[in-house]
């Protein structure tokens, strides 16, 4: 049976396990034939997943109730890597200092659908009104069209061209505005940036439905197997994440992703535990994602559990 492994953004770290597991024939030797598809936004991917026309979706695991209400019908089954991994980039002309959240007052900040809810979050429990201290958070123009359709390299390249005052995006876009002399990073929620609980707000997780554990499950496990993998060979040897971004990346955006992934390896971890649940869905609840409050089980193919090892 031939399967889709789809993400929302591919010139990223942000989603690189799941690409690299393809790449790197890691769902190949777990007798998955597995074709990977860059289907963006976040939201739009999983629209996919519950319609039945992709199979898995590596993506944030809290936008999972966009397209499966209250968790009904669509299940975690690994993470990719531990903590929100987005990151706070502002003009360099504005001399924001790292961990400086107060420095996006009267801003205009790029960030794209759900992914924007980690902000608004994190801003809120920094204490900064939105509207009061004059943040603006929206679309970045043109992220999502032409032949690339990524955010963060887009994002980066708009604030570049003084679109917007910052943006809200993935690590390989925060490097390209860092590296490239326009823009300071000034929040890192995953390595402790922002208020305690930012990092429990989402993960760069694997998803899929109940309807493929249910019919396929021999598949969902092996694709666990094959994240796992990736993840345990990329900590072995970094150099394999400069291979896969040469096939699928642009040549300066290839030279970049080795260093960004040597920086994640420290997050490469599939567990999904009781406590980051707790705290991503306290996060849906407050900006309105959910209504309930979804079990350990709702949420997690616990299943899959068994065969991390």
């Amino acid at each position: 049976m031939r399967m889709t492994l789809a993400i929302p953004d591919m010139i990223s770290n942000s989603y690189f396990p799941a690409a690299a597991a393809v790449e790197l024939g890691f769902c190949k030797a777990e007798g998955l034939d597995v074709g990977l598809e860059l289907i963006p936004p976040v939201d739009k991917t999983l629209e996919e997943l519950r319609d039945g026309k992709v199979h898995f979706v590596g993506g944030s695991a809290h936008s999972t109730p966009h397209a499966f209400p209250e968790w009904q019908g669509g299940k975690v089954i690994c993470a990719q890597a531990q903590h929100m991994y987005w990151f706070l980039i502002l003009k360099k002309s504005l001399g924001a200092k790292k961990g400086d959240i107060n420095a996006i007052k009267g801003c205009s900040i790029g960030a794209a659908p759900l992914v924007n809810l980690g902000l608004k979050q994190l801003l809120k429990e920094s204490g900064i009104d939105e509207e009061k201290d004059g943040v603006k958070i929206g679309p970045v123009p043109g992220a999502f069209l032409g032949p690339n359709k990524n955010f963060g390299v887009a994002a980066a390249k708009a604030l570049e061209a003084g679109l917007i005052d910052g943006f809200w995006a993935n690590g390989m876009g925060a490097e390209v505005a860092v590296t490239g002399g326009w823009g300071t990073m000034v929040i890192d929620a995953r390595r402790g940036d922002g208020p305690p609980k930012a990092k429990y707000y989402t993960m760069a997780a694997i998803m899929t439905s109940d309807k493929m554990i249910k019919d396929h499950p021999q598949a969902v496990a092996g694709m666990v197997r094959a994240i796992v993998k990736t993840q345990k060979a990329l900590k072995a040897d970094v150099s394999l994440a400069t291979k896969v971004g040469q096939k699928l990346f642009p040549e300066h955006e290839a030279g970049l992703i080795a260093e960004l992934i040597r920086r994640d390896l420290p997050f490469y971890d599939p567990s999904v535990t009781p406590e980051f649940v707790a705290g991503m869905t306290e996060f849906q609840r407050n900006v309105g994602l959910i209504k309930g409050n979804p079990s350990y089980e709702d949420v997690v193919a616990a299943d899959c559990i068994q065969h991390w090892a």
